[in-house]
């Protein structure tokens, strides 16, 4: 029962041939401070022969004084024909270099065999009826159902059935009311996040024909406690407000079921500030109403209204410009999740009547050697998630803070806390590590007993790879810790994929992944490190990689993979990047500071342009975490880094794959798309610089599981060939499959 806080910007998923003797040379000559050869030897010119043409312009823009090149601008409107014929170009190309590469039968096989499975979601209870979903082994998209009790499974919500006639239907946000009679769910096309709200009678699966509500791309709906109606965060579809002053124009409304949503009254206007969120959260009893301003990731401002009393006007309850905190109501009192005073997150109680910050009482302080990363209430109880040393960790609590005992996981790995109601014991949980699939358990918080509720059998031997906690220093003397993953019999130096995130307190904790299966059979290594601007350490360390501090995330990554090489985990011709959204600008920055370094990339749905990105998609929302070259000293920050702007001339780029999606609302594929085209223009090796389009795919790709495994064969396939591991063979992948099911 908690009162969720903003996530990152979806995190995503990379290759390369060894450093050639002139970029060796290059370096030696900027050491020296003789000439670079780049100067000297017309062989280094870019081969620019082997991409599709695209046009360069001469666009230069004077900056706060600076002088900024943009010669790919017209890149940036996907709507132009001459952008859509460029990226068709594109991704012919790329197709065909990636459908050259050897390997597919093998790895479309073994990918399909780890994919198309049946397995089960963490079920949610409301009421006698428990939500849940499943994927099916002959199905494309994971199926939502209900069932009462223990009796027959029902569907709900099946995404297969909707998509027909070449429409891809996705499956947004769902939320059951209190007593499981209805349902508000989120339909999406193609994966993107803008999406209309509907309503469906549970019993019946009757769907309301009032009750559709379109600008639900931020709605999460908070259920009255009588199912009659919910408030939500509404966004206007008027096409006329540009895309990214959109978020401005959010506000709160409440709607009554069976009433036109044209009429559902504005409980709070809109903050008219596209850099900030709202959102609503009602208290289990109804009585309270909280609306949360959201300042980025880092600060909250939280008023609320006591819904009981006639006119009663918000108050404010929680002002920060510097901290965050977020609010459980349960049985009268407010409990307050707060980082003001305690980076690692600290508990506060206080009865419901008497909410000013002088009553509050401290009920579980900061703890020494664990973030606590979430907080719920189930069967009277307080349930927290913690994060020690980058993995979970469980803890009961009374409602007091007194501590009644941890609830055991079975090692070190990853669960998102317990699903359960405030006034049951009956919860659940799901578990996984680099080595143990997801199990899922059922659990009552007042005896303490559990039991396996539901797993999932896997065609893989996970007893075969291990997992080592390593730590390392990076280039200010900072510890950073990193999970190096790779089978038990092999040792170093071995092909290896490093993968980061570092920003928005996204927090990397140990968890199974069935598509790096094939990367690790055949003898790779996976590397994740738990960089700064993550959440791992609590909230200093976000902080120290965010704003002008964002250097210290690519100087963490880089040390990252340094510490790789002199360990002899790794050569610097075996090593990849690979990163997605706010990880896709982390390898961006890290290979166009140290090119050398890495043999492979892969980019995926990335902001590489931050000069221009809060200009597009959802990027004013971010600003609070990059900065905005609005602003003067912001600008020299992001422009320092922006990876963009770092291609200035012709030089050896590692091998380069960008993962793009035709419908990111998110984060727009222009970034992409530009900095495909300027290190196409620029590089002077042999390596390839690829940009691969997925059709019908939002930010995190798509729902269908066809195109998962396509994605992952085109990347292991690419990866495999830059680093020199050899894909599996389609006999080998048939035998894989008969390996004895190890439970997901």
């Amino acid at each position: 029962m908690m009162s969720p806080r903003p996530t990152g910007l979806a995190a995503c998923a990379s290759p390369l041939a060894a450093p050639c003797a002139a970029l060796v040379a290059i370096l030696f000559a900027a050491c020296s401070g003789a000439p670079s050869p780049i100067e000297q030897e017309p062989a280094m010119a870019p081969r620019t022969d082997r991409y599709p043409a695209t046009e360069r312009q001469s666009i230069v823009e004077t900056i706060h004084g600076v002088a900024v090149a943009d010669p790919y601008r017209w890149l940036e409107d996907a709507e132009a024909k001459p952008v859509q014929a460029w990226m068709k170009a594109q991704n012919d190309h790329t197709r065909a270099h990636l459908d050259a590469l050897p390997g597919h039968d093998g790895l479309e096989r073994r990918l399909a065999d780890l994919a198309y499975v049946e397995s089960v979601s963490t079920p949610y209870r409301r009421g006698d009826r428990y939500f849940y979903s499943r994927r099916h082994a002959d199905k494309e998209k994971a199926v939502i159902y209900w069932r009462e009790g223990d009796g027959p499974e029902n569907v709900l919500l099946d995404p297969n059935a909707m998509s027909t006639g070449g429409r891809n239907v996705s499956i947004g946000r769902w939320a059951p009311d209190f007593d499981g009679r209805n349902v508000a769910y989120g339909l999406k096309e193609n994966n993107a996040d803008e999406a209309t709200l509907y309503v469906m009678d549970v019993a019946s699966q009757a769907v309301s024909e009032i009750d559709v509500i379109p600008g639900a791309k931020y709605a999460s709906p908070s259920w009255t406690p009588d199912g009659k109606g919910f408030y939500y965060t509404w966004l206007p579809t008027d096409p006329t407000i540009p895309v990214a002053e959109r978020p401005g124009h959010a506000l709160v409304k409440f709607h009554a079921l069976g009433t036109d949503p044209e009429s559902d009254p504005i409980i709070h206007p809109a903050l008219g500030d596209p850099t900030r969120f709202i959102s609503p959260y009602l208290t289990r009893d109804g009585r309270w109403l909280f609306i949360y301003k959201w300042h980025g990731w880092s600060s909250v401002d939280i008023v609320f209204r006591d819904l009981q009393a006639d006119g009663a006007e918000f108050r404010p309850f929680f002002e920060s410009d510097d901290h965050q905190a977020y609010v459980i109501g349960w049985r009268d009192h407010f409990y307050i999740v707060t980082n003001e005073g305690a980076p690692r997150w600290r508990i506060f109680k206080t009865p419901a009547d008497r909410p000013a910050r002088e009553g509050w009482t401290e009920i579980v302080p900061q703890l020494p050697d664990a973030v606590i990363d979430g907080v719920q209430i189930i069967g009277d109880k307080l349930v927290l998630h913690l994060l020690v040393e980058a993995a979970s960790a469980l803890e009961l609590r009374e409602l007091s803070g007194e501590k009644i005992r941890d609830i055991p996981l079975p090692g070190i790995g990853s669960t998102g806390g317990l699903a359960g109601e405030p006034d049951q014991p009956e919860a659940f949980y799901a578990f996984s590590s680099f080595t143990t699939p997801t199990r899922i358990y059922r659990t009552d918080v007042a005896s303490g007993e559990t039991a396996l509720w539901a797993e999932v059998k896997l065609p893989v031997d996970a007893s075969k790879f291990t997992a080592e906690r390593r730590w390392y220093t990076s280039k200010d003397g900072t510890k950073v810790s990193m999970f190096v993953l790779r089978r038990a019999d092999l040792k170093g130096p071995l092909p290896t994929v490093l993968y980061g995130y570092g920003g928005f307190q996204v927090s990397l904790t140990p968890s199974f992944s069935a598509n790096l299966v094939p990367w690790l059979e055949a003898g790779g290594a996976y590397a994740v490190a738990h960089l700064r601007g993550g959440g791992e350490y609590g909230e200093a360390w976000h902080r120290d990689g965010m704003l002008d501090k964002k250097q210290n995330v690519f100087d963490d990554f880089i040390a990252a993979a340094e510490y790789l090489i002199e360990e002899g985990e790794t050569t610097a011709d075996k090593l990849a990047i690979y990163g997605g959204s706010n990880g896709g600008l982390l390898v961006g920055a890290a290979m166009t500071q140290r090119p050398e370094l890495f043999a492979a990339v892969v980019c995926g749905v990335p902001l590489l342009d931050m000069v221009r990105y809060h200009q597009f998609g959802s990027g004013q929302t971010w600003t609070a975490e990059y900065g905005s070259a609005e602003d003067p000293e912001q600008f020299a920050t992001l422009y320092a880094y922006s990876p963009y702007h770092k291609v200035t001339g012709p030089q050896p780029w590692p091998a380069t794959l960008f993962l793009s999606a035709d419908n990111d609302d998110r984060v727009d594929p222009m970034h992409a798309r530009k900095m495909a085209a300027v290190l196409q223009h620029s590089q002077t090796a042999d390596d390839p610089i690829l940009l691969r389009i997925e059709q019908q795919a939002g930010h995190g790709g798509s729902d269908r599981t066809a195109q998962r495994v396509a994605r992952g064969v085109d990347l292991w396939a690419f990866l495999m060939a830059e680093l020199g591991l050899t894909p599996p063979t389609l006999e080998e992948a048939e035998a894989a499959a008969r390996t004895p099911a190890a439970s997901e």
